[in-house]
């Protein structure tokens, strides 16, 4: 009953997939253009992903094995909150939760569609060809209603694509994937991930209609930059927990391997940075159109390869959980998009060569097309680091893969450059910036960042890329205050009414000061803790002392559990500080032993202000113990950074949002998001 309900559901989103796309596109050929007719299919597009995504959550919670999705993927052990997670924890419900949210946003963007509105119409009718195939994936071969109808070893060896065959269930299911139910933020990280993912289908179809319909301007910038920054931020926060989780779960000392699915999230959001900036240009200048185009066909490229990355099998990840037939579909999905993209750009590039040009480079659209291009070279460095491995064993053979030393050595210098545009581009006037007002205007920020420099030095730090991202980070944040209290210092009126005033004119240029700055926090967390970390490998036997970077670990013994989906093998510690008298904290990193392997070392972290003390098992523990002890300085900017350029972006997008209904005084400061 459940796997044809949800069969149903998806059948139903598939239909009304097809009826937007021809209905949105009679309807923006039509002389009244009017949305009357979509009305029905966009209700039927919400409810059928809502009934299929329902009804594989109730066969999830309610341990119907007979659904071979369930029972591969959950078991009766499986606490509850992973049950939940388990509707996106492989292929198929990730694919259905992926639909769920292309229904949402296409359900938001209809109520914004207006009679006369050709440019939303056709648009609309893009979002119903992009619905046809994930609707279409679910209903072939990412169908996640398949019924068993065999069952070997208590597990489903062979299923049927029809809900009313004949089934049979296993006793229990196998269960979720032990990475994928040893921590929250893994109920958390994927949903995130995906809003990111489908929003940037919003600003695609917007400019894909535009260049159908021939329409120069920013008017389809105007109508996606709300949906662009949710994106990008949403996805921004996706990474972020999938960092935390990486820190807080896998034991193997860090958050960021640029893993290749970790990079796949990570370029749409490079290049969606790159688009959002340059719109700003075009929105006010005119400038740039070309340039936005194929960044935005660019970003959303680039959500369909991260997805082809992750759950193709194509590449051996930590995050890629499945093999399957669903990887050619995506890959040809992929070249339709790219090459009917880029096509449909050629053909209307003549309506985009009457774009004015820059008055000059010293200007804040030079600024801006610099830190774009910087972006880009980026976006390009990390594309070949992740997909070098992948051609080179399609065509030769062998497998290499591309590490760390790589990736740094590129990014490094690369961010430095972000970080100095950062600092100069939201200050530096439009058309021509004169020397002397830029110089008026980083004069001082600059020398902070250079004593901040100088402090960082005197306080020991040796590595020179360390001291360069300090320096920057710092001008970044100088940079933003220093700009902000210039503002607030032309206004006339009490500090606390002027400050309300400068923000209430330009909530996303200030909006945007906030992601720089959180940025510029991410990025000197980042450089610290990697470039400044200490890592020792100690064994320790029980009661004895191990000393490591200026901290003492006493091992208490070992400590055995077991709770109803997992067993527990840890090793009680005591943290305490260099003289080994004080105890700082109890400190207990564990072994995660599942049904089915692999098995989880979760790692025991203190943080600090100063600095965090991670502790990993490198084997289970007896009688003595072998530990992965690892100092990791300003771990906390990390964190901290992330959320507050996060948090920067969605309010650039709230507050403009709720300002339009009030009066806006113009200052001649332009919205920077």
């Amino acid at each position: 009953m459940i796997a044809t309900a949800g069969l149903l559901g998806i059948l139903v989103a598939l239909v009304a997939s097809v009826l937007l796309t021809t209905r949105a596109w009679a309807a923006s050929r039509s002389k009244d253009a009017t949305p009357k007719s979509i009305g029905v299919p966009v209700l039927m597009l919400l409810l059928g992903s809502v009934v299929a995504f329902l009804a594989l959550e109730a066969g999830i919670l309610s341990h119907d094995f007979s659904i071979e999705y369930v029972a591969d993927n959950s078991s009766r052990s499986t606490p509850f909150i992973f049950l939940l997670a388990g509707a996106w924890a492989a292929l198929e419900g990730s694919v259905v939760l992926w639909g769920l949210v292309l229904a949402a946003f296409t359900f938001l963007v209809a109520r914004t569609v207006f009679t006369g509105d050709r440019l939303g119409l056709t648009a609309l009718a893009i979002f119903g060809l992009i619905a046809i195939f994930w609707f279409g994936l679910m209903a072939t071969v990412a169908n996640p209603f398949r019924v068993c109808t065999e069952v070997v070893g208590n597990v489903c060896a062979t299923s049927s694509w029809f809900p009313l065959a004949s089934s049979v269930a296993p006793a229990d299911g196998v269960g979720a994937n032990p990475l994928l139910q040893n921590h929250i933020l893994m109920a958390v990280h994927p949903p995130m991930l995906y809003v990111g993912y489908v929003g940037f289908t919003a600003p695609f179809a917007f400019a894909i209609a535009a260049m159908i319909r021939g329409e120069q301007g920013s008017v389809w910038l105007e109508r996606t930059h709300r949906w662009s920054v949710i994106a990008w931020a949403f996805l921004g926060f996706g990474m972020l927990l999938g960092a935390w989780w990486s820190y807080e779960v896998l034991g193997w000392g860090g958050y960021w391997a640029w893993d290749p699915v970790e990079n796949a999230a990570f370029l749409p959001w490079l290049v969606a940075t790159a688009f959002i900036h340059s719109a700003v240009v075009q929105r006010r200048r005119g400038m740039l159109q070309a340039w936005n185009l194929i960044l935005v066909i660019a970003t959303f490229s680039l959500t369909i390869l991260g997805t082809f990355l992750t759950r193709s099998g194509t590449i051996i990840s930590v995050h890629s959980f499945t093999q399957s037939g669903v990887g050619p579909a995506l890959l040809g999905f992929l070249l339709v998009v790219v090459i009917g993209s880029l096509a449909l750009f050629a053909w209307r590039s003549q309506l985009l060569s009457s774009a004015p040009r820059l008055d000059s480079l010293a200007s804040r659209e030079g600024v801006f097309l610099f830190n774009n291009l910087i972006l880009t070279v980026f976006a390009l460095a990390v594309l070949l680091g992740t997909l070098y491995p992948i051609f080179l064993e399609a065509f030769g053979g062998d497998r290499v893969s591309v590490g760390t030393p790589y990736f740094n050595r590129v990014t490094i210098p690369v961010a430095a450059l972000l970080l100095l545009g950062m600092g100069i581009g939201p200050v530096t006037p439009y058309r021509y910036a004169r020397p002397e007002v830029v110089w008026r205007r980083i004069a001082a920020p600059l020398i902070v960042s250079l004593v901040a420099g100088a402090i960082a030095v005197l306080v020991g730090v040796e590595s020179v890329p360390v001291v360069i991202v300090i320096v920057a980070g710092t001008f970044v944040v100088a940079s933003a205050v220093h700009e902000f209290v210039r503002q607030v210092g032309k206004v006339d009126g009490k500090r606390l009414a002027a400050t309300s005033r400068v923000l209430r004119r330009a909530p996303g240029y200030w909006g945007g000061q906030v992601a720089h700055i959180g940025i510029a926090l991410l990025a000197v967390g980042i450089a610290a803790s990697s470039g400044l970390a200490s890592r020792d490998q100690v064994r320790i036997a029980e009661g004895e002392v191990a000393r490591v970077d200026g901290y003492c670990l006493v091992y208490e013994g070992p400590t055995t559990r077991l709770e109803p989906n997992r067993r527990v093998d840890g090793a009680m510690l005591s943290l305490r500080d260099g003289s080994c008298s004080d105890e700082i904290t109890g400190m207990e990193p564990v072994f995660n032993q599942y049904a089915r392997p692999p098995a989880v070392a979760t790692p025991a972290v203190h943080a600090g202000f100063v600095e965090d003390v991670f502790v990993a098992l490198a084997a289970v523990p007896g009688d003595d113990v072998v530990l992965d002890v690892y100092v990791f300085p300003l771990m906390w900017m990390v964190w901290l950074g992330g959320l507050v350029a996060v948090g920067g972006g969605l309010w650039a997008v709230l507050a403009r949002k709720a300002g339009r209904t009030v009066p806006v005084v113009r200052t001649g400061e332009p919205e920077h998001v």
